[in-house]
This record gives C-alpha cells, sequence and structure tokens, in this order.
C-alpha cells in the first residue's frame, strides 16, 4: 500500500476545494505518484497545434525530460489546465496556483532541485509562454535532465526553448487549431 505524507494531503485538498471554488468538473480520476490528478478540460478529438509544437521541440532537444504548456483554452475563460506535453495523462490537469501565477503575472520560476534525491535527477522551469509577438500567452514548464550545469545556464537554454517555440505561435487561438498535416 503506497503512502501519502502530509504535504501531499494538504496540496491535494487545497487542488480540490479550488476546484470546486472555480465551479470547474473533474473529468478522471487518475493519479500521478500517489497524488490524484484533478481535470478541469477535455482536450478536442484531433492533434492540436499546440501538441504539434511539444512534439517537434521536445524532439529535437534530447537534454528534456518534458515539456508542457498549460494556460486557459480558447473558449475557457477562468479554466487553467495543462493543454499539451510530452505525458498525455496530464493532458487536462488543473494547474497549481504557481502555475497560474507564471501565467497571469509573467513570473519566472527556476527550480534547479540542487541536493534532491530525485531519479532522474532534473531541473525544472516554469517560463510565460509567448506568441510571436512577445504576448504573454500561457505557461511553460521545461524540465531538463539532469541538474549539473549553473542555474544560469539552466535558465538561458529554458529562455531559447521558450523563444524557439514562441516564434511558431501566431496567437493564443492558433495553438488550439488542428495541427497541419506533415
Amino acid at each position: 500500500m503506497e503512502t501519502i505524507n502530509l504535504r501531499q494531503i494538504v496540496m491535494a485538498a487545497a487542488l480540490g476545494l479550488s476546484c470546486l471554488a472555480a465551479g470547474a468538473q473533474g473529468t478522471g480520476n487518475a493519479a500521478i505518484g500517489s497524488v490524484p490528478v484533478l481535470k478541469n478540460w477535455t482536450a478536442p478529438n484531433y492533434k492540436m497545434t499546440s501538441q504539434a509544437l511539444v512534439d517537434d521541440t521536445f524532439a529535437k532537444h534530447p537534454e528534456l525530460l518534458s515539456l508542457t504548456l498549460q494556460g486557459e483554452p480558447t473558449g475557457h475563460k477562468g479554466i487553467h489546465t495543462t493543454f499539451a506535453g510530452t505525458f498525455p495523462e496530464r493532458i487536462g490537469k488543473m494547474s497549481s496556483e504557481v502555475d497560474v501565477l507564471v501565467m497571469t503575472k509573467g513570473y519566472t520560476i527556476l527550480d534547479p532541485r540542487w541536493n534532491r534525491q530525485e531519479t532522474p535527477s532534473k531541473s525544472v522551469y516554469l517560463l510565460p509562454l509567448r506568441d510571436k509577438s512577445g504576448q504573454n500567452i500561457g505557461l511553460t514548464v521545461i524540465v531538463f535532465k539532469g541538474n549539473t550545469k549553473s542555474e544560469k545556464d539552466y535558465f538561458l537554454a529554458a529562455s531559447a526553448i521558450r523563444d524557439e517555440m514562441a516564434a511558431q505561435i501566431p496567437n493564443h487561438a492558433s495553438l488550439f487549431q488542428p495541427a497541419a498535416q506533415k
């Protein structure tokens, strides 16, 4: 039997209360580790441009462990969710309060995870997702394999990947359109 620590219980409860307070309906009972994944959005039945962008970017960057895009899906004002990423089971996962701060306030969060005993080791960077005009339109979570570089080096690499994606995003709505056939 897996155990859940107090922090996980508090986080899950807070997420559940946030979900209820926002009037969102959970659409799944999936779990990541032992923390339930609260979902507040369901992706359309087609591959979106945002998912194609994640797939292409991830393929070009073998140094990445994962890449995720979050924000408000078109037509869902006030719903903050994961809408594209390298873990399909997380699509529709309700964004945390920290994620929403990055989306709405434009904060950048550097979490190099030094001195943590995680397997695999990683460095996590949350940056505002931008379109090609420089507008903040959501959040990108960029996770690097390992944590052997300096915080500055990882930050510069994460910013470059985010900007590479931004150059391919005409506007927020384009992320939710069907992906072009290749």
